[in-house]
């Protein structure tokens, strides 16, 4: 008997010591990354009552949110203060940041092995039900591809750089490699638990190859010679659309201002009309400070707002009408920063009115500081 239970007492110390070496101290390093076991374990923590969500209004007016905001009571609470009294009506808040850090807890067993997890926003569900109950639609944006902590804790999948370790823009954050499978169905992943927790739309943000850094020393693990960036990005919108297609929420995709005036991907594997069938909704980030000193013939683009926008929707409305899709869903990104001009009230106003002009009426303002220029934005009705 004693025998026995000594038996039993060995196998429990193995299988505790097995437990706590690949899964608590650290992430599983081999994928294999998630057995099935896993997904099993994930889909049981994740059956929780249906959300309820905001139906998209017509226009959507958003402002951006950090999630480091959306964690500070006083903060947020002004902000949506500040969208109840005016023609606002949508807020973005961050749910997957720069840093790869998620802002909730989202009870996936996976995502939680990962680390990614910060807590920045403790009552997730509370604060979406609360817009909610003010008609204000909540948009989960989602970073992709730029992810400092996942590259760091699978530099395997991470870009890198031929000098040595990984790859750094020019901010110093890393990248997974885009075509890095697994890291599609840890977005995936994110993605269900924003939804799940009440999010109406997910937003899907740096869906793309790097640009700004020393991009001659970036070594891709998985992009090797020959495959087209292009390529691989449609394959990713593909495989998103796929993979949320039971989610009833809408998707939209970030990208490059550029994309609706340049045919080619820019290098970064983006093309508006490759992007369009996979997304309900397009958002170019059209913001005029980022268009190059003599873009067409401005010496300060920056300073231009009204023209600069205007010709970028007019350019991608005509690219969608070409490719027998529906111009409406184009949802730009305008600036309310200061970088290359300083975007006072008028200046905010005249991105509007170019957004207007081209028979457009939805915009999303981002202000990375998250202050806004009050003025700049009518009152509600």
């Amino acid at each position: 008997m004693m025998h026995y239970l000594f038996s039993i007492l060995v196998v429990l110390f193995i299988g505790g010591l097995f437990y706590y070496v690949f899964f608590l101290d650290g992430v599983v390093i081999s994928y294999d990354r998630y057995d099935q076991a896993d997904t099993e374990a994930a889909a049981e923590t994740n059956e929780v009552a249906l959300p309820k969500h905001v139906v998209p209004p017509t226009p959507v007016r958003a402002i951006y949110m950090t999630s480091w905001v959306g964690g500070t009571k006083d903060w947020r609470a002004e902000l949506v203060q500040f969208v109840e009294r005016t023609e606002l009506n949508a807020i973005v808040i961050d749910i997957k940041d720069y840093s790869g850090m998620v802002s909730f807890i989202t009870g996936d067993e996976v995502i939680k092995r990962i680390g990614s997890e910060e807590e920045r926003i403790s009552d997730m569900q509370a604060f979406i039900h609360e817009l909610h109950s003010k008609n204000i639609y909540v948009i989960a944006r989602i970073t992709a591809f730029q992810d400092p902590h996942y590259s760091k804790l699978f530099p395997d999948d991470a870009i890198k750089d031929s000098r040595g370790g990984l790859w750094k823009d020019k901010n110093g954050l890393t990248y997974v490699d885009p075509l890095a499978r697994d890291f599609w169905d840890y977005l995936v992943r994110v993605a269900r638990a924003a939804e799940a927790v009440g999010f109406d739309e997910l937003n899907f943000d740096y869906i793309r190859y790097p640009s700004d850094g020393p991009i001659q020393y970036a070594v891709y693990p998985y992009t090797k010679n020959g495959i087209a960036k292009a390529d691989v990005i449609e394959e990713f919108f593909q495989y998103i659309n796929h993979e949320l297609d039971s989610v009833p929420v809408p998707l939209s995709a970030d990208l490059f201002g550029f994309t609706t005036y340049y045919e080619n991907d820019l290098n970064i594997g983006q093309i508006l009309e490759r992007a369009d069938p996979y997304f309900d909704y397009l958002s170019p980030m059209v913001y005029p400070s980022h268009y190059p000193d003599g873009f067409n013939g401005y010496a300060n683009p920056a300073k231009h707002p009204y023209d600069i926008i205007r010709l970028s929707m007019t350019r991608g409305m005509e690219r969608l009408m070409n490719a027998s899709s529906t111009p409406e869903k184009l949802r730009p990104w305008i600036q309310d920063f200061d970088l290359g001009a300083t975007y006072d009230e008028y200046m905010v106003r005249e991105e509007k009115r170019a957004v207007y002009d081209v028979g457009l009426d939805s915009w999303m303002a981002w202000d990375p500081a998250n202050r806004y220029t009050r003025s700049a934005y009518d009152p509600a009705n």
